[in-house]
């Protein structure tokens, strides 16, 4: 089992939510022989904080041998601390092992207009989080989407369906070797 714990990024904002990158994940396993099952947790509007007190119950009721955490957008976007954020994901992320779990943390930045050195940390949070914690870490889950005018809806944060296989193919890289 897979536990996807996640935001509007994932949880399918703005089209069908078979359109998108979780869906596609769960074909992608039963395509290439994988027995897991996806369970998507996400939910839209989501912070680290809310998918922190949300987790003990996933957890509990799914067994996940994976956890993929996709969180810290909502945070950054809303100006929360950065001590707040690193707090909750790195509660996640060891809530999660001592559940048994192997966690993929999924990374993401923020505009620039949220100053250079801001931006800067919120993105190197995530891999001091991957360093801490010994999981491995997305970069920028946005990789070569949120530049691409086509493959956002016109809010600027949020991907469209068309966007959704290359969210897949970023994440799967760092996903494969835990499977």
């Amino acid at each position: 089992m897979i536990l996807v714990l996640g935001d509007s990024l994932s949880a399918g904002y703005g089209f069908d939510l078979r359109q998108g990158w979780v869906t596609l994940l769960q074909q992608r396993l039963m395509r290439e022989g994988f027995p897991h099952r996806v369970v998507n947790a996400s939910i839209s509007g989501d912070t680290a904080r809310g998918g922190l007190a949300r987790l003990p119950r996933a957890l509990d009721q799914h067994r996940p041998a994976i956890v993929i955490i996709e969180l810290g957008g909502n945070d950054g976007l809303r100006g929360l601390p950065l001590a707040e954020l690193r707090t909750n994901l790195g509660g996640a992320i060891q809530l999660a092992q001592k559940h048994g779990a192997k966690v993929l943390l999924v990374g993401m930045r923020l505009p620039t207009n949220y100053g250079t050195s801001h931006t800067r940390a919120f993105h190197e949070l995530y891999a001091e989080l991957g360093r801490r914690y010994r999981v491995p870490v997305v970069p920028f889950f946005l990789e070569g989407v949120a530049t691409v005018p086509a493959l956002m809806q016109p809010d600027g944060v949020h991907p469209t369906a068309a966007a959704q296989p290359k969210l897949l193919a970023t994440v799967w890289p760092y996903l494969a070797p835990l499977l």
